[in-house]
């Protein structure tokens, strides 16, 4: 077995694919702390969808798929914030609009297509043993991106994560910061639609987050606890594909559900929330809490 790793660590489609896996797994996790905190899933299906509506009016056009996709999906991103703001909206109102428009796009384009869809299509699905060059740069300068923004600005993300109206009260950039990170998301989730394709990169972008908040409150760390929960699943999950022969984004995503089931059964904080709610049935007394009900700080 340990030979036949060796071995195919020696071929370059496996290099890239392992590369892939780290750079996915970091970017897609890092993301998913914003996701989960500021309660947006909606946004990978969102913007995959937005590459594929991108990909498609780019074959319409005579255009690069890939980079149609990825100007679309940063043009959305972009979107999202002045739309919600301006039109008084929750932000996944805003999502729910643009993804029901992109999906019309999307399947109107198909509908008129005369050539072969499959280069659309693999946007979707992906394969991250298939990632070429190209793709692993551009992955690559995304990836540095997002760290810088969180290095950089990590007091105002805070700021902003605890609260927005706050953080511009206390002279934070909020707004920019908010739509700078908006925009982060639709180059996140676009540069990692060649690895795992966007219908799985929706698992990418919420499971390591949500795995970090079963275990910790301070940011920090549930940064580090997502970035390593995120990776490890991308690289155990192609392992998995290559002994089982299994297709590798479900693999990954696969190993990432199993990663969050494992923090949930063993959280700290849900079994001290039951100790809690245990001790004040047994005196009769109700704490209070704060609005959403967490505590990252």
């Amino acid at each position: 077995m340990v030979e036949r790793l060796v071995e195919a660590l020696s071929y370059p489609p496996i290099q890239r694919a392992v590369v892939a896996s780290c750079l996915c797994g970091v970017s897609c996790s890092l993301l998913s702390v914003f996701v989960v905190l500021l309660r947006l899933p909606l946004i990978g299906v969102a913007m995959s969808h937005a590459a594929l509506a991108g990909a498609v009016l780019g074959m319409l056009l005579g255009l690069d798929p890939f980079a149609c996709g990825f100007a679309l999906c940063l043009l959305t991103a972009a979107s999202i914030g002045p739309l919600a703001d301006r039109a008084d909206l929750a932000p996944e109102n805003t999502l729910g609009i643009l993804f029901s428009f992109l999906i019309g796009i999307a399947f109107l384009g198909m509908g008129v297509l005369a050539r072969s869809k499959a280069e659309a299509l693999n946007l979707i699905w992906g394969s991250i043993l298939t990632v070429s060059r190209a793709e692993l740069l551009i992955l690559a300068v995304v990836t540095a991106a997002l760290l810088l923004f969180v290095l950089l600005l990590f007091k105002e993300i805070q700021a902003v994560l605890f609260n927005r109206r706050l953080a511009a009260a206390s002279g934070v950039p909020e707004r920019a910061v908010y739509y700078l990170l908006l925009i982060l998301t639709g180059a996140v989730v676009s540069a990692n639609l060649a690895t795992v394709g966007g219908l799985l990169i929706f698992a990418l972008i919420v499971q390591p987050g949500a795995t970090a908040y079963q275990l910790t409150y301070d940011l920090r760390r549930f940064f580090v606890v997502a970035a390593a929960s995120g990776t490890g699943a991308c690289l155990l999950g192609l392992l998995v594909s290559y002994v089982l022969d299994w297709p590798s984004g479900a693999s990954i995503v696969l190993v990432a559900t199993t990663i969050f089931t494992a923090a949930f059964i063993l959280s700290p904080k849900r079994l001290a929330r039951g100790k809690r709610a245990g001790g004040r049935a047994g005196s009769g007394k109700v704490e209070g809490g704060t609005a959403n009900g967490s505590r990252i700080a």
